[in-house]
């Protein structure tokens, strides 16, 4: 184990979260040692532990360890006039406020920084809503795949014969979760030269919208309207799609120009690197059915794993895997890319490992927390007594 602090250590964010999007970007922060204190009603808690289907022994929600490693979990009643006085008295020992709320529920609750600047000048109070805290939606409730069909997702994605297909994860909630990550960083940035916090603000509505790149820009100024394309084709580089192998499928993108003629090396056809037909990506996109067609023959001589194995390195191609095989690759399993954490009543689990790797300093590695198991504790470090704690139980306001 290496001394080295990880980048975080010593920042404290209270995170007033539930279900996905809030929580999995605030274990990107719990990940590089930042304090991370889940602030979960007494009655029940997030939502996410009562999510099923599969369950560890000790009876908690696989669903929730997926989004909650390495953080804190103190229960509060924000609803109630003492819970709100708590809350601000934690306000005066933390960095930043996170939550995942509807977007008129945190003016509601207290926790924007018109409201907590008297008691902590520097904080930061990020919020993740829908579709944000103004305008004329900000009391809408809002989730991922309803943002994907609204932001033109669903037109883009899968096979032009079939309906409109979602994309197969929940990917607008972890974009925007990151994007609260970020916007926490930011404000806490900004904190920290100027001695003054504000809110930062992020929507379910505006990553997807602002995630369209491209054919956003394609449209808005050419009046490019871009659809689904066969083989889940890139709109304007070829070779980018599926072809088809021996047993099946692999995915080849050819997005620079020298690796066509690597490509066509590869496969025993160097006279088509040099086909005036083939020339350039305009040509090669002018010519996309031909393309299709010689490589599927060409390609159809061996297996994707056997294709695999002649491009590594040299031609950027991929095999169309399940879950199963995503994660049995032995680029994932004996790379360290899956990890064991032990969990008390359980035993240990698997979970995949943190994305940001830092460097000199292994990322925690505990397990999610159990309902208000740090209440106590971040009271007593609140200048909490035992009478004053109790008091809080018999009122059921932790």
């Amino acid at each position: 184990m290496s001394d080295t602090p990880l980048p975080l250590d010593g920042v404290r964010v209270l995170a007033v979260e539930q279900y996905g999007a809030g929580p999995f970007g605030t274990m990107f922060l719990a990940d590089q040692g930042a304090e991370v204190v889940k602030i979960e009603n007494p009655v029940g808690g997030d939502f996410a532990r009562d999510i099923g289907p599969y369950w560890f022994k000790d009876g908690s929600s696989e669903f929730f360890h997926a989004y909650n490693r390495n953080k804190r979990s103190m229960t509060l009643d924000l609803t109630s006039t003492e819970g709100r006085e708590v809350f601000r008295d934690l306000v005066a020992r933390a960095d930043a406020v996170s939550s995942n709320l509807r977007g008129d529920v945190p003016e509601k609750l207290g926790i924007t920084y018109a409201d907590l600047q008297d008691v902590n000048p520097r904080i930061v109070c990020a919020h993740l809503s829908a579709y944000g805290r103004e305008g004329p939606r900000k009391n809408w409730p809002g989730f991922d795949y309803l943002m994907q069909a609204e932001a033109g997702w669903f037109s883009l994605t899968g096979e032009p014969e079939n309906p409109p297909t979602r994309f197969g994860l929940s990917v607008v909630d972890q974009m925007t979760g990151l994007a609260l990550a970020y916007a926490v960083l930011a404000g806490i940035t900004g904190a920290r030269a100027t001695g003054i916090g504000r809110d930062m603000d992020v929507s379910l509505f505006d990553i997807a919208l602002s995630n369209l790149g491209y054919p956003g820009m394609w449209y808005l100024n050419e009046g490019h309207v871009q659809t689904r394309l066969a083989r889940s084709a890139h709109p304007a580089l070829t070779p980018c799609q599926l072809y088809q192998t021996k047993d099946g499928w692999i995915y080849l993108m050819c997005n620079k120009e020298k690796f066509w003629p690597a490509l066509c090396n590869a496969i025993g056809k160097p006279e088509w690197g040099t086909d005036p037909r083939f020339k350039t990506f305009k040509e090669r996109f002018d010519n996309r059915p031909l393309i299709e067609e010689l490589l599927d023959a060409a390609l159809s001589a061996k297996t994707t794993a056997e294709w695999l194995k002649v491009f590594a390195g040299s031609v950027p191609g991929a095999a169309i895997n399940d879950v199963k095989e995503a994660l049995d690759n032995p680029f994932v399993t004996d790379e360290g890319r899956i990890q064991e954490i032990d969990l008390e009543g359980h035993g240990t689990y698997k979970y995949m490992a943190p994305a940001v790797r830092s460097g000199g300093a292994p990322a925690p590695a505990n397990p999610a927390p159990k309902l208000g198991v740090d209440t106590e504790y971040l009271l007593r470090d609140a200048g909490y007594d035992d009478d004053r704690i109790e008091a809080l139980r018999v009122k059921k306001v932790i």
